[in-house]
């Protein structure tokens, strides 16, 4: 028994050796510059172009760096420590983040600045919804009757919330740093207008578009995205659902959608396997239907910024393929 009570003690201190360690390292890599941690790509890289120039001077972070899916993330020890001891810290605000209470709990910086975007945009954030067609999980049904309505945490996914975004990230990262504030704000104006010419393409786009409904054969995560630009959609199921298997009255329903309103494409996201979209397609009259691949930009790695990807980068692409699904 003593030997077991001696074994304990020394993992015990062996794991606090290791933490102890681990706070050291991320407080030296830090060296003094503005620390910011973000949990996706898009935060990350609209942070990024904000910095400009003055990145330099900061210590930015993605937590989501291996192309883990917003919905299944678990935060390391590491990532506890970064965000213990970081300036700015910027999450979605979703369900899919509820581990940050409990991160944020461990904070060694008091005067750490939050950003929740989800309850910063206020009433720009919608709500998750159930459409014509789409399987819902039984357990969202109940969630729903007992707690109220999800929310829709895919709100990077509107150039419009994402001007918005970088409004409340500059006016962040000028309190946090506000040596460099004059600079931010000249590069949140630079970036919006860009974010601003891209959302004015799209708009034209769909203008242009011989078809104004998207139907997809997987999950949905574009609502903000198609509300911004009055489309309507069909689809599998709702954004942040778990399943993979769509019902037979799924299948059958989408199908005819198809058929019904002579679509030439069925949609899914970059992780999707297209099992789904096919089959619907295999159950249309034509079964001639394309199967179109649009990026939710949910799951970037550091391997795809280092390659110099981008939020806008993939908005533009996203667009060419909005423009072939809405002919």
């Amino acid at each position: 028994m003593l030997k077991k009570i001696k074994l304990i003690f020394i993992a015990m201190l062996m794991v606090s050796a290791l933490c102890a360690c681990g706070a050291d390292k991320v407080m030296a890599e830090n060296n003094g510059k503005l620390n910011i941690v973000t949990t996706i790509f898009p935060e990350y890289d609209w942070v990024r172009n904000i910095l400009g120039e003055n990145a330099e001077h900061a210590e930015l972070t993605m937590l989501l760096d291996s192309g883990v899916d917003l919905h299944s993330f678990q935060p390391t020890a590491e990532d506890m420590l970064r965000i213990s001891d970081c300036d700015v810290f910027v999450y979605v605000g979703g369900e899919s983040d509820s581990w940050v209470k409990d991160a944020l709990k461990e904070v060694t910086n008091k005067d750490m600045i939050v950003v929740d975007l989800m309850e910063a945009l206020g009433d720009m954030v919608k709500e998750e919804e159930v459409t014509e067609g789409m399987q819902a999980e039984e357990e969202e049904e109940e969630a729903e009757e007992e707690e109220g309505p999800e929310y829709d945490e895919h709100i990077w996914l509107s150039l419009r919330n994402a001007a918005a975004a970088c409004r409340i990230l500059e006016a962040a990262m000028e309190k946090a740093d506000p040596e460099y504030a004059e600079d931010y704000r000249k590069n949140a104006e630079s970036y919006i207008e860009r974010l601003n010419v891209l959302d004015q393409k799209y708009a034209e786009a769909v203008a242009a578009g011989s078809t104004h409904t998207l139907l997809f054969g997987d999950r949905f995560p574009f609502r903000y995205m198609t509300d911004d630009y009055g489309l309507t959609y069909y689809a599998a199921f709702v954004g942040c659902s778990a399943e993979t298997e769509a019902s037979f009255e799924t299948i059958m329903f989408l199908a005819q959608k198809v058929d019904e309103l002579s679509l030439h494409n069925v949609m899914v996201i970059e992780s999707g396997d297209g099992r789904i979209a096919q089959t619907i397609i295999d159950n249309t009259e034509a079964r001639d239907a394309k199967i179109l691949k649009i990026n939710s930009i949910q799951s970037v790695t550091a391997k795809d910024v280092d390659t110099g990807m981008s939020y806008l980068s993939l908005m533009e692409e996203n667009l060419e393929v909005l423009k072939e699904a809405l002919k």
